[in-house]
């Protein structure tokens, strides 16, 4: 049997670590920030004729939220089925009872992803992080956007929009994105509106498209749904770090990557591969930032460059490598998006879009700030590289080929390598930079400051509060473990129900002694063969 080689070996790998196979004839539109995102998915919605499925993390209650509620009801209202997700944690203080009403009243399909349950004390955790918009199996569109005014800015106010990025895909890969739909759908409950009242058809299961669409263009990509525990964005991002030869730039809006994508991004650039990483200047989740600076300085060690966006917040989750893979969707380069959500993304594999990716990333990176070692750290790395040199690690004639790092260079990033791995494997994670603080394991950098002083006033905090009134640290703990208690009991009791039901026996385990000189218990099936081989008339065997 002959076995893949060069690029449909790769082809294969990204196939079997991403879940996704390759749909090819699809044309992809690139979309720039709300100003070009939302006018797209309103005229999708204004024309749609059968069906929209509509799903994001986040439905604001302001004028973007209206007015994408009323494009809604009005199509509901024509007769098109419209079925709407949101994330129940997403959603919790940007909208309430009086956004999800009208909605309702009006005939669209509302589901909430995961409201918490008495039933399920530890699920909360898995959140619906996808955004995605399905019309008539014709327009779909994939994204980092949610719904709301801090995409759209106000001009008026001088405040500018949220930096994001989206595409608008045509195509047979539709019939993947409503797939991926479909999945959530099944996971989520209705929303019952006033007075107990539910829009027609709301319990109804979502068919997909049984068929792909037509062929639309010459784009080929992977519609990448991941579920929680899936790992497939994170299989992939190592696969694309892995595999890039010239180029990994890559945009986030919330970086806060675990020890081994921090260890792959720093192989690629150790081994010559211009490695870039964009993340915001400032950041709605406040905590979070400090902790993405925590991680620079592996990374500038590597090699790798680090710039922060000097406008508006910075939303996008976006990667290109070497002019050719690209990735828009709503997977950050953290855990929560890796492990614990519902995600949605789209690996274009397509020289000419991945060639506007990359022209948008010159775009960003020219309004951004580059974080650059500090000057004794630099000399530092200068003295490691003549040292190597004095060692007799002059170039080599193919070490001056396009694409490669000398091998002086390559000798100094891995020599910087092997000096911070320690630093490499805990930069991002805040128990390894206290842990690092208390034992002096290794040197902490300025950065992590902010991280160790923010853990000690809590940790301050918590430990005056237990003193002072001890039942505030008991008591949540007590509850806790009672309420896990009673949901472990009463799932018990429901399967023994369920035995009882069916008229199971209970099943019990018995040890046996094996006697060793006893003969071994014959096989009946084998004794009635031998039987009857052995009846009177027929010759034995």
């Amino acid at each position: 049997m002959d076995r893949p080689h060069g690029p449909d070996l790769l082809d294969q790998a990204f196939t079997r670590a991403a879940g996704a196979s390759l749909v090819p004839g699809n044309s992809v539109q690139l979309l720039r920030d709300g100003a070009q995102n939302y006018p797209a998915w309103l005229n999708a919605i204004g024309g749609a004729r059968q069906y929209i499925c509509f799903e994001n993390f986040i439905y604001y209650e302001d004028e973007v939220g209206a007015e994408f509620a009323a494009a809604l009801i009005e199509r509901a209202r024509a007769g098109v089925a419209v079925r709407l997700i949101y994330d129940w944690l997403g959603c919790v203080g940007k909208s309430s009872k009086r956004f999800w009403r009208p909605l309702i009243a009006g005939g669209v399909m509302v589901r909430c992803f995961n409201p918490p349950r008495a039933a399920h004390p530890i699920r909360w955790l898995q959140r619906d992080h996808r955004k995605l918009l399905s019309v008539d199996g014709r327009v779909g569109f994939i994204t980092g956007l949610c719904v709301g005014k801090s995409w759209r800015g106000d001009p008026g106010r001088g405040i500018a929009p949220w930096r994001d990025t989206g595409v608008e895909i045509k195509g047979p890969a539709l019939a993947d994105m409503e797939s991926a739909f479909a999945e959530v759908w099944e996971a989520t409950e209705p929303v019952i509106g006033a007075n107990g009242a539910l829009a027609p058809g709301t319990r109804q299961p979502f068919a997909p498209l049984q068929q792909p669409a037509a062929a639309a263009g010459g784009v080929a990509l992977r519609v990448v749904a991941t579920t929680p525990g899936a790992l497939a964005i994170l299989r992939l991002d190592h696969l694309i770090a892995a595999a890039a030869s010239r180029t990994l730039w890559v945009t986030d809006a919330y970086f806060a990557g675990i020890p081994p994508y921090i260890q792959a991004l720093r192989a690629a650039a150790i081994d010559g591969v211009d490695v870039r990483l964009l993340v915001p200047g400032s950041s709605d989740i406040w905590a979070l930032r400090p902790l993405s600076q925590a991680g620079y300085r592996p990374l500038l060690e590597a090699g790798v460059r680090v710039f922060e966006w000097k406008g508006s917040m910075l939303h996008a989750k976006t990667a290109v490598a070497d002019g050719r893979w690209a990735r828009v969707g709503s997977s950050n380069l953290n855990i929560a998006s890796w492990v614990g959500n519902y995600e949605l993304d789209a690996l274009i594999e397509d020289e000419g879009f991945a060639a506007q990716m990359e022209q948008m990333f010159d775009t960003d990176i020219a309004n951004s700030t580059e974080i650059v070692l500090r000057r004794e750290r630099r000399r530092r790395g200068a003295t490691v590289a003549a040292s190597l040199l004095s060692h007799g690690l002059h170039r080599r004639k193919e070490d001056r080929e396009p694409g490669h790092a000398p091998a002086s260079e390559r000798g100094e990033r891995r020599e910087r390598s092997g000096r911070g791995s320690r630093a490499a494997a805990g930069a991002l994670r805040i128990g390894r930079t206290v842990g690092a603080a208390l034992t002096e394991q290794r040197v902490l950098a300025t950065t992590e400051a902010r991280i160790v002083a923010i853990v000690a006033v809590i940790a301050l905090v918590l430990a005056i509060g237990v003193v002072m009134w001890p039942w505030l640290a008991a008591v949540p703990v007590a509850l806790f473990l009672a309420w896990v208690s009673l949901v472990l009991f009463s799932r018990a009791l429901a399967l023994r129900r369920e035995r009882q039901r069916r008229g199971l026996p209970t099943a019990h385990l018995e040890r046996t002694p094996v006697d060793p000189v006893a003969p071994e218990p014959s096989d009946p099936l084998a004794e009635a063969a031998r039987k009857r081989e052995a009846r009177p008339g027929k010759p034995a065997a």
